[in-house]
């Protein structure tokens, strides 16, 4: 039902099918249909045990909207996608969400939350989720786009998700000038809560040091600590990382 305008009149109609015990329905997509909390309240008192994957993405659902869908998956047995992509979710609802999957853990194996605000705990409330050896978590998306596409080159590399880790070191891996490029949306991505970040002997010169120095200037509150030995910055290199102390919110301590 992608693409139509349902409102929530439409999605309170919708929900009359579902709640027919021989309905069987499996996926249900409604990105952008206009619904708000009210259409959410709607599905969920409406809950199919058959639903496997359900897209809300596109819908102003906000906080409470998303208070509701957390009650469909405290009950659910089968649902494994959910899709909540731009849908004005803030800090309140992303604790909403991690209470429900923290009282049942053990199905949803795909998130996306990609183009909301999750606020100062909101990424740590669903990541420390991950650390629930109940999760069946495997795909969790909060980036846009090129972030995504830098977590992911990460992730290949060192086999974790970067957005989990405090230290990420890359030695010795050749990124190169390219590879700095492949990380730096990464890096000024606010989700990005990196406190050592380790790219010795990368071949990493002058360009790179323009990228990585706008990066972590667009996000400096939580690097406290920047290896970039066995590099060729060169003077010109070097003079381009230290505009990084320009930043009063700098914290770094230690540069090597």
């Amino acid at each position: 039902m992608n693409n139509n305008n349902l409102q929530d009149s439409g999605m309170k109609l919708l929900c009359i099918g579902l709640k027919n015990i021989n309905c069987k329905l499996e996926i249900l997509r409604l990105n952008c249909i206009s619904i708000t909390d009210e259409g959410c309240a709607a599905l969920a008192s409406a809950f199919n045990s058959n639903l496997r994957e359900l897209d809300l993405s596109r819908n102003q659902i906000g906080d409470s909207g998303v208070t509701e869908i957390s009650s469909l998956l405290r009950n659910s047995q089968t649902l494994q996608i959910l899709r909540l992509s731009d849908c004005s979710i803030t800090e309140e609802g992303y604790k909403a969400l991690s209470s429900a999957l923290r009282s049942n853990p053990s199905h949803l194996i795909e998130l996306d939350l990609t183009g909301n605000d999750p606020g100062p705990s909101g990424v740590k409330q669903l990541s420390d989720l991950l650390q629930d050896p109940n999760c069946q978590l495997k795909t969790l998306r909060f980036l846009g786009p090129a972030a995504d596409e830098g977590c992911q080159y990460v992730t290949g590399i060192v086999g974790k998700n970067p957005l989990l880790l405090r230290e990420l070191n890359l030695s010795e891996h050749k990124l190169g000038d390219t590879g700095v490029n492949q990380i730096s949306a990464l890096l000024q991505d606010k989700h990005c809560k990196l406190n050592t970040l380790i790219l010795k002997n990368n071949c990493i010169t002058e360009g790179g040091c323009h990228v990585l120095a706008a990066a972590l200037n667009s996000n400096p509150s939580n690097l406290t600590e920047l290896d970039l030995s066995e590099n060729k910055l060169g003077n010109p290199g070097m003079k381009i990382i230290s505009t990084l102390f320009e930043n009063v919110q700098c914290r770094l301590e230690k540069l090597k």
